[in-house]
């Protein structure tokens, strides 16, 4: 008995060995294939890296310090104002694409790095991301801007996994921790995202949960219970960049951030970046093709694009000048379309008004023409074209329709002209146009509506080179709008040498003595600072008596105090 049990001990015993035995090549069998793998990977890796392209033209352009940030300096010099100080401020940077706001934020880290009293020190990194790329996952499984944390139960989970240990992953906002975050088109983050980032703001570090997480587990290491229990360090500073309005960025995180405005390239700017690529590739240009590419290009990048792919032309046929038919030939490839730049004309016109608009951060000038009539019928009527005559706002749990504030405008200068003037529209068949095929909306039209229309009832003559924005009351004042810096930079640009600008508008930098600038209270100013004081000799004046403020009678039938 006792041998066969020593018998079976021993084959019980052979067995095993030979089942780890077995095991353990195996085990080497799989890593040795590992390693020829792993080293296979290396090799080809390698030979990867070693392989390199040229530079591309629009890295060898890329702004290196502020003085290289071209067209910019108002916005350059606010964002320096924000970040290089000694207490930093989140920032949101508005502008159209290809500007500068990335290579600015850049650049101004690096100055505030060396800036003395700046918090940011040389190991202060600047992290990009961009929103519209950015992989997120509602239950939490993956947000690469947040951070969040890898369960047991994921794929890949690993060793600690195999414990049963939750692992918390870092997302950008540790990432910058006592740096920049920069977030491109961060109009296009997921709400959730968003509320996430704001909370982020808020206690500048990051609180991550696991249903596996358990303060009392001994297995789970010593480094991500102090995760779990005090949070990853997030401080940073947020610059956010969108090439959206304003008004279509949440008020919650415009509440936090300094707002900055980057606006179009001018055609000196665009002309200066087209000369500063052809530099840096070391090649020379004919006479007149910097012009051209500035008359085409819609903004910096546009520039570099251009004149890396007439470079690419010229070294194909083997010359060392690039010539205008290489740009023309790009540009007629690439189907670039002629910016329309809007120079205003010389002389007077009758019923013509140069009216002010902003487009996203960007003022542009448009002209508001008025063609009047007299009806002998009595039935005349006013038309209006070139405007957003409603404007549906989708609700969560309704559709509301909003009528034209440029119509309005409209309403308002008939008004006023009634009142005042005693002009009866059915008197007159009156169209006003807006031309150029944009649909306008905004109040800030309606003073050039109103002296539009004056001047074509009146046939008074107005000064070509004159434009003019503000909103007008029934009483004839003239209210403060927005985007007045930008417009006055369109009138500038389009040769303007007067803008008439609401006085509540009015700041003293505005007059930097390249076009004059005239604040104006009401229709009375203007009037006769347009037409001169001739005016009344056309105007059928009815003074409108004001009324005291204690006997102004309020929707709820009550007096205003």
């Amino acid at each position: 008995m006792t041998i066969i049990l020593a018998m079976l001990q021993f084959c019980f015993t052979a067995i095993i060995g030979i089942y780890f035995l077995t095991l353990l090549k195996n085990q080497n069998s799989t890593q040795n294939s590992i390693h020829k793998d792993s080293l296979k990977e290396l090799d080809r890796l390698k030979k990867m890296r070693d392989i390199h392209l040229t530079e591309p033209l629009s890295e060898k352009t890329r702004p290196s310090s502020i003085k290289d940030v071209v067209g910019q300096e108002d916005g350059v010099r606010a964002l320096r104002a924000a970040i290089c100080g000694k207490n930093p401020q989140h920032v949101l940077i508005y502008g159209p694409a290809g500007v500068g706001k990335t290579a600015a934020a850049r650049v101004i880290l690096e100055e505030a790095k060396v800036s003395k009293d700046s918090p940011f020190t040389e190991k202060s990194k600047f992290v990009e991301t961009d929103a519209t790329t950015m992989r997120f996952d509602e239950r939490s499984i993956a947000d690469p801007l947040i951070g969040s944390v890898h369960d047991p139960i994921y794929q890949g989970a690993g060793a600690y996994g195999a414990s049963g240990i939750p692992q918390p992953k870092e997302g950008a906002v540790t990432k910058a921790h006592g740096g920049v975050l920069f977030i491109d088109e961060i109009g296009e983050l997921n709400p959730i995202q968003l509320n996430r980032l704001l909370k982020v703001l808020e206690d500048r570090k990051v609180k991550l949960e696991s249903a596996y997480y358990s303060s009392e587990d001994r297995n789970i290491p010593c480094h991500i219970h102090d995760i779990f229990q005090n949070g990853l360090p997030a401080d940073f500073r947020l610059i956010g960049a969108t090439t959206r309005s304003p008004e279509e960025i949440s008020p919650a995180i415009r509440s936090r951030c300094t707002e900055i405005y980057f606006h179009d390239l001018s055609y000196e700017d665009l002309v200066k970046i087209a000369k500063n690529a052809i530099v840096k590739i070391g090649y020379e240009a004919e006479e007149g093709i910097f012009h051209l590419i500035a008359s085409y290009a819609q903004n910096g990048r546009d520039c570099v694009n251009i004149v890396q792919r007439a470079a690419s032309v010229m070294m194909l046929e083997n010359r060392e000048i690039i010539a205008l038919k290489d740009v023309e030939w790009v540009l007629e490839s690439g189907k670039y379309a002629p910016k329309l730049t809007k120079i205003l004309p010389d002389g007077v016109r009758i019923g013509v008004v140069n009216g002010l608009a902003v487009a996203g951060s960007s003022g542009y000038v448009m002209d508001i023409e008025v063609l009047a009539t007299e009806n002998y019928d009595k039935n005349g009527k006013v038309t209006v074209t070139g405007i957003v005559e409603t404007e549906q706002i989708n609700g969560r749990y309704q559709n509301l329709y909003k009528t034209s504030s440029a119509k309005a405008s409209v309403d308002n200068a008939m008004t006023i002209l009634h009142k005042r003037f005693g002009i009866h529209a059915e008197n007159y068949d009156i169209h006003i146009n807006f031309p150029g095929g944009i649909p306008v909306d905004g109040p800030s039209a309606g003073i050039s509506i109103f002296c539009a229309i004056y001047s074509a009832i009146f046939k008074k003559e107005i000064d070509s080179k004159v434009a003019m924005t503000g909103e007008i009351s029934i009483r004839g004042s003239v209210l403060p709008v927005g985007g007045v810096s930008s417009k006055i930079e369109a009138a500038k640009k389009a040769g303007a040498t007067k803008v008439y600008i609401p006085k509540d508008n009015y700041q003293e930098f505005f007059d930097d003595g390249t076009i004059e600038i005239s604040p104006i209270k009401n229709i009375d100013e203007i009037l006769l600072s347009l037409f001169g004081s001739d005016t009344t000799e056309s105007r059928k004046v009815i003074t409108i008596p004001s009324v005291p403020e204690s006997n102004v009678i309020t929707a709820s039938g009550q007096k205003s105090i």
